[in-house]
């Protein structure tokens, strides 16, 4: 698949950058995440924390090199303080990444979302549903079962050019297979393994390790690409190892550990255009 529209892409280089720098992720993220989160962002090589606390989150997002935003098991006192980290972020220029769990499944989600679309992500990721419920501004009923996905990424296509646009960020979609946009620019990220839905809180693990990507970024276009590559390499070489959903999530850390250039490069299947 072409890379002539986007000849500086390279996600090896991308993942080069990340491993040396080793980046701090400031993640407000779900109960059911925080370890698998914490665990595949040591194995790409940047390095968690995990502080959701109101009377701290905002100080220690000034200090960290990217926050990011989970809204999966919300409770008031977190969601001030995800507004207030997310502010913080604004405010300092530090990018951040909003992953907006079942986003359109109560009311509560659907004001949470607005309330954090308002500070600005650098990048939206999040399954088809969610991605159509965020577009939809909070219509009820928008998209989504609960944190499961009703729709295939490409479903969301739309969707996710408009909120790009209106919010000038980047969305991605995952899912079979992963969509990326800048409101400019098209990708699809093919690879993965279908067992990656069966081990819980991978999805929410990738949008830390998008927020490490982001670190010294040029493009963050292009960096969260790069990022869906690397999860995508790593899910293939996890799903030729595992016999099931237990050994895949042993083997997928090892291989978002084992994970190099020449391998990300031999694997790599990118479909680019422009967004229309």
């Amino acid at each position: 698949m072409s890379h002539t529209k986007f000849p500086s892409l390279d996600p090896a280089a991308h993942l080069a950058r990340v491993r040396a720098r080793a980046p701090l992720v400031h993640n407000i993220t779900n109960l059911v995440a925080m370890n698998t989160m914490a665990n595949v962002l040591l194995a790409i090589g940047a390095s968690p924390a995990m502080v959701h606390a109101r009377e701290e989150a905002a100080e220690f997002t000034a200090i960290a090199d990217a926050l990011t935003v989970n809204i999966g098991t919300l409770s008031p006192h977190w969601v001030d303080a995800m507004i207030e980290a997310a502010e913080a972020a604004r405010l300092t220029g530090k990018p951040w990444v909003l992953d907006p769990v079942a986003v359109g499944a109560t009311a509560y989600r659907r004001e949470t979302g607005a309330r954090l679309l308002e500070r600005l992500p650098t990048v939206i990721r999040g399954n088809a549903s969610e991605i159509i419920a965020l577009e939809a501004r909070g219509a009820r009923g928008a998209g989504g079962r609960g944190v499961d996905s009703s729709d295939p990424a490409e479903a969301a296509e739309q969707a996710a050019i408009g909120l790009a646009r209106r919010l000038g960020c980047v969305v991605a979609v995952t899912g079979e297979v992963d969509l990326v946009t800048d409101g400019r620019h098209l990708t699809y990220v093919h690879g993965g393994h279908p067992l990656m839905p069966r081990v819980t809180t991978l999805g929410c693990s990738l949008t830390g390790v998008v927020a490490a990507f982001l670190v010294g970024a040029e493009d963050p276009f292009e960096a969260t690409v790069a990022a869906l590559a690397c999860y995508a390499a790593a899910g293939e070489l996890a799903g030729e190892a595992a016999r099931g959903p237990g050994s895949f999530a042993v083997a997928f850390l090892d291989a978002l550990h084992a994970l190099d250039g020449d391998t990300l490069r031999g694997r790599l299947r990118l479909e680019m255009t422009d967004a229309t």
